[in-house]
């Protein structure tokens, strides 16, 4: 049995060039090694969990004989057409047959596989890249459930378009990279995107023992349908971000919370409810989602108001 830990990019720094480099849109889905054998399909998460009981609509092999071991990303779109992982969470633990057919149904998935690592007894890790990807190329998925993204020459063409598309980022690849279980390697670089977009302020928790240093702010966005929740930003929050947050929201303290939609328990217990009226800037990954992904505080917006941030979403 081969080596079933994926080979995982190193952050860059900057979208190389050059023709020794070929570029990836970045899947915001589940990591998985798949393996098709005897007529049945094994998907094995990052952490070498075997998960393929939770998606029946990826376990049809190949129309080959060959065995074989590839890479790839499960995912799923939201309403925007976008993979989004938080469509995928709902169905990642369920194990109920009937349950899992049904979210099937509802939630269809898709296996984007990006590397062949082995066909039949031939062990391809050793392979370049562009060797890899032409043999994946050749095979017939059309059956299974399972699809090869593109690749492209030019980098920063990619990364922007991913980036107006609201996507999570790209990957950049050395077309010679030999495959490498379980490493982080330079020779595969990734460049996920950061949008910053501004959010009202409806209360803030404390760090964890005491009663007075403000840790984390709670985020919504204004909309016609009033303040809807958006998330809890701590990263970003440093003591000198504490104080200031605090001497400005300390005024503002009311006893309900302000958002119109309910806070998940998570976020609501330990919290201080405020008027809704500080606007603040947030860096997060991905665009138009109902929480905010990997949030980071980045400052209070001074000249924008709550009413300038109203959209018509409900």
């Amino acid at each position: 049995m081969p080596d079933l830990r994926p080979m995982l990019a190193t952050p860059g720094t900057h979208v190389p060039q050059g023709e020794e480099w070929c570029h990836e849109v970045k899947w915001d889905g589940v990591r998985a090694i798949g393996a098709a054998a005897g007529g049945a399909v094994t998907l094995t998460s990052r952490n070498g969990n075997r998960i393929h009981a939770a998606w029946p609509e990826l376990v049809t092999p190949p129309a080959t004989d060959a065995d074989l071991v590839v890479d790839g990303e499960i995912i799923a779109l939201n309403e925007r057409g976008v993979p989004d992982f938080r469509v995928l969470a709902e169905r990642m633990h369920v194990r109920n047959a009937t349950t899992v057919s049904r979210l099937a149904a509802r939630i269809p998935a898709t296996y984007m596989v990006f590397d062949l690592l082995r066909v039949g007894g031939e062990d391809l890790c050793g392979l370049p890249l562009h060797e890899r990807r032409r043999r994946l190329a050749e095979l017939d998925l059309t059956r299974s459930g399972w699809q090869v993204p593109g690749e492209y020459d030019d980098g920063a063409m990619l990364f922007e378009a991913t980036r107006s598309q609201g996507l999570e980022g790209i990957v950049s690849k050395r077309r010679d990279s030999t495959y490498r279980p379980g490493e982080r390697s330079h020779h595969w670089l990734k460049f996920p995107h950061r949008y910053r977009g501004s959010f009202v302020v409806g209360g803030w928790r404390p760090q964890v023992g005491t009663s007075d240093r403000l840790a984390a702010v709670l985020v919504g966005e204004p909309t016609a349908a009033g303040l809807l929740f958006r998330g809890r930003v701590g990263s970003g929050i440093g003591p000198k971000q504490s104080r200031v947050l605090t001497e400005l929201l300390t005024p503002l303290v009311r006893a309900t919370s302000p958002f119109g939609d309910e806070v998940p328990r998570v976020d609501a217990d330990g919290t201080r409810w405020v008027e809704p009226v500080v606007v603040v800037d947030v860096d997060t990954h991905g665009v138009g989602y109902a929480r905010l992904r990997q949030p980071s505080y980045r400052g209070v917006r001074t000249d924008l108001a709550p009413d300038d941030l109203v959209t018509e979403e409900g």
